[in-house]
C-alpha cells in the first residue's frame, strides 16, 4: 500500500468510525427524547449508499466523508404533521434538546476513553527515552549528553520517548523553562532545566524541536546481523561486529555507517572497512551492490542492519488501564485547551494547526506502527472533535447549546433573525479556521 493511497485510505476509516459515532451520540439521545430522526447520515453530498429502516430513518453513505449529520423533524424546516407534532424537536423542552445537541462530543469523548483504555490493554510499543542532543543546541547547552535516560519531565515521570516528547511539546506552548531529570551513562542521576524561554515566539512545534536539538542517542555502528549472501557476509563480515571506519572516515554511529554506504559506493563499489571484532581491528573489502531490500527503493547495499533500541511497552491490566486513560484524556484534554488559549493570545502560533492532510498522514502513519498507536491515535482525534464541536461557533454544537442556555436564561427562545445572522458568522469562522489548517498543511511540503 503506497503511501498517498494509504493516507486516504486511513484518513477514510478515522473519518468514518468517528463521524458515525459522534453522530449516532445524536441519534441515541433524539430517539430516548421522542424526537423522529429522519436521516442518518455519514458524509454531506450525493449519497452512494441508502437504506430505510424500520422506524422509518433514512441511513446513508455520502460522497464527501468530511461530517455527517443527522436530520430530526424540524418545524423551522416546513410544517409538520400534526399526527407527528410530539416528535417534532423544537417542541421539546429546553433540557432535551440541550441533551441531544450534547450527545455527539459526549459519544466522542466515551470513544476517546474506551480507545485509550484500549490501547493500554493491548500496548503500545516504544522505546526507552534515552538521549543525545544535537551539537550547540538549546538541549546541549542544558547539559544533555548522548546516552542520558529521562526519568521524569516537571516532576512526573515518563518511561517511554513518545512520552517525553509529549510532555516536551505541551511545555513548548508556554515557552517556560523545563526541569527534566536524567541518568547518565555512569549511572548518576542529574536535574536540568531545557530553557524554552530562548525559543523564538510565533514559531510553530517543529521549527521549535529543530531548535531544541532533543533527540534519540544514536544506534553504535554495531553490525547486529549479516544478511546471508549479500556483499557484507561474502566479505567476512559477522554479526556484533563494530564498524571502525570507511575508506578511513570514522564511523561514530549507525547512522554515519547508513550515510557513508551510499555516498562512497557511489564514487567506487569497493570499500575499504576496518571492523572490530573480539578486541581485535580486521580489514575488510566489501564490494556493495545496487538492490532493493522488502520493496524499498534501489540503493547501496552491503547486507547488514543495526542493534535495536531499548524497547519500552505501556501495558497495563483492566483496572490500572481505565484509570491510565482517564489520567491520559484529562491532561490531553487540558493541553488541548492551554494550546487553544495560547493561540488565541497570541503566545503560540496558529501554525499548528492541522487539516485533513495532516491528519491523513499521521493515520498512516500510526496504522503501520500497530493496532495500540492507532488506537492512540483515534483517541485523540476523537477528543479533538468532541473539544471542537463544543466551541461556542453557530454551526457547531457548541454554538446551539449557547442558544439553549441563552434561552434557559431569558425564558424564550433565541429569535430565529439571530440564530440566521449567527449561523453566517459561524460559517465565515468554520472555512476560515479549515482554510488556515489546510494552508499550513500545504506549507509544510513546501521548502523553507
Amino acid at each position: 500500500m503506497n503511501s498517498l493511497f494509504g493516507s486516504v485510505f486511513w484518513l477514510l476509516v478515522t473519518l468514518g468510525v468517528l463521524v458515525t459515532f459522534h453522530e449516532f451520540g445524536h441519534y441515541w439521545v433524539a430517539r430516548r427524547c421522542g424526537v423522529k430522526v429522519l436521516r442518518f447520515s455519514v458524509g454531506f453530498g450525493r449519497a452512494i449508499w441508502k437504506r430505510i429502516g424500520k422506524d422509518g430513518t433514512e441511513y446513508q453513505v455520502a460522497m464527501i466523508p468530511l461530517g455527517g449529520y443527522v436530520k430530526m423533524l424540524d418545524a423551522r424546516e416546513g410544517e409538520v404533521d400534526p399526527a407527528l407534532v410530539n416528535q417534532e424537536f423544537t417542541g421539546k423542552p429546553v433540557w432535551q434538546r440541550i441533551a441531544i445537541v450534547a450527545a455527539g462530543p459526549g459519544f466522542n469523548l466515551i470513544f476517546t476513553l474506551v480507545a485509550f483504555w484500549a490501547m493500554f490493554m493491548v500496548g503500545k510499543p516504544d522505546v526507552a527515552p534515552v538521549i543525545a542532543a544535537v551539537p550547540q543546541s538549546i538541549a546541549a547547552e542544558a547539559g544533555v549528553r548522548t546516552g542520558d535516560r529521562i526519568l521524569a519531565i516537571d516532576g512526573s515521570p515518563v518511561a517511554t520517548w513518545s512520552d517525553a516528547m509529549d510532555a516536551v511539546v505541551n511545555a513548548m506552548l508556554g515557552r517556560d523553562p523545563l526541569p527534566v531529570e536524567v541518568r547518565g551513562t555512569d549511572g548518576a542521576e542529574r536535574k536540568l532545566v531545557l530553557p524554552l524561554n530562548q525559543l523564538p515566539a510565533g514559531e510553530d512545534i517543529g521549527q521549535y524541536l529543530d531548535k531544541l536539538g532533543l533527540k534519540l542517542a544514536p544506534l553504535p555502528p554495531v553490525a547486529a546481523t549479516v544478511l546471508p549472501g549479500k556483499p557484507a557476509a561474502e566479505a567476512g563480515m559477522k554479526g556484533g561486529d563494530r564498524i571502525l571506519t570507511i575508506n578511513g572516515q570514522a564511523m561514530s554511529s549507525y547512522d554515519d555507517f547508513q550515510h557513508a554506504i551510499p555516498l562512497d559506493a557511489a564514487k567506487s563499489p569497493a570499500l575499504d572497512v576496518v571492523v572490530e571484532r573480539d578486541g581485535k581491528t580486521l580489514p575488510l573489502t566489501i564490494t556493495a551492490r545496487m538492490e532493493s531490500l522488502e520493496g524499498q527503493p534501489t540503493t547501496w547495499i552491503i547486507g547488514v542492519s543495526p542493534l535495536e533500541r531499548e524497547p519500552a511497552v505501556l501495558r497495563y491490566g483492566p483496572l490500572k488501564a481505565a484509570s491510565a486513560s482517564l489520567q491520559t484524556t484529562w491532561n490531553t484534554a487540558a493541553s488541548t485547551f492551554n494550546m487553544i488559549g495560547k493561540m488565541l493570545t497570541g503566545q503560540a502560533s496558529t501554525k499548528n494547526l492541522s487539516g485533513v492532510i495532516g491528519i491523513a498522514q499521521v493515520a498512516n502513519a500510526s496504522a503501520h506502527m500497530g493496532a495500540g498507536w492507532f488506537l492512540s491515535f483515534l483517541a485523540m482525534v476523537s477528543l479533538s472533535l468532541a473539544i471542537l464541536n463544543l466551541m461556542p461557533i453557530p454551526v457547531l454544537d457548541g454554538g446551539y447549546l449557547l442558544y439553549y442556555l441563552i434561552e434557559l436564561v431569558k425564558g424564550s427562545p433565541v429569535s430565529e433573525r439571530t440564530m440566521m445572522a449567527g449561523q453566517y458568522v459561524g460559517l465565515v469562522l468554520l472555512f476560515t479556521l479549515m482554510g488556515l489548517a489546510f494552508y499550513n498543511d500545504i506549507h509544510r511540503f513546501l521548502p523553507s
